[in-house]
């Protein structure tokens, strides 16, 4: 968990030395890194590599639909995801310390804010790889999900959850 609170801080430090590249780039770009790291725990590679699957969703979409995306747009997108899943990160253990009901609680509103606030509203389930109902994930999310939305959602009602 550490790890992925300092990867953080060295992606945004990092962030704001790169001016000419794009956020978007730079949380795929990093989160590949992690993913190709023979040292990165299993936990890293599965959260990471969640990452690069729906940041490649998103660009993919947006191609496949022929929308006109600007970089705002993506950078939005890409920060929000890890915010998203960094907080959730971070609450789901503050909620395990409170109680097993706690952290089904918040569980269940990080999953239901990507289930509920989806991008392209893409109905076919095995496109957008919802993993809600795997046990097996760290990230139990949909790919098809407004990251910006998702993440407001979800922030605004664990922080009433853990209060």
């Amino acid at each position: 968990m550490k790890k992925v609170i300092l990867s953080l801080f060295v992606l945004i430090a990092s962030v704001a030395s790169i001016q000419a590249q794009s956020l978007y780039k730079t949380v795929r770009e990093s989160a590949e890194k992690v993913v190709n790291d023979p040292k990165a725990s299993d936990e890293e590679i599965q959260i990471n590599q969640f990452k690069v699957t729906a940041l490649n969703y998103l660009a993919m979409m947006v191609q496949k639909r022929g929308l006109k995306k600007d970089t705002y747009f993506f950078d939005s997108q890409a920060v929000n995801l890890t915010s998203f899943v960094t907080d959730f990160q971070v609450n789901l253990e503050k909620a395990r310390n409170i109680s097993p009901a706690k952290r089904t609680e918040i569980l269940k509103i990080y999953t239901d804010a990507s289930k509920f606030n989806p991008m392209f509203k893409d109905n076919d389930k095995e496109k957008v790889n919802c993993y809600v109902n795997d046990k097996t994930t760290m990230t139990p999310f949909c790919l098809d999900t407004d990251w910006e939305k998702a993440y407001d959602q979800a922030t605004t009602l664990a922080k009433a959850a853990l209060k």
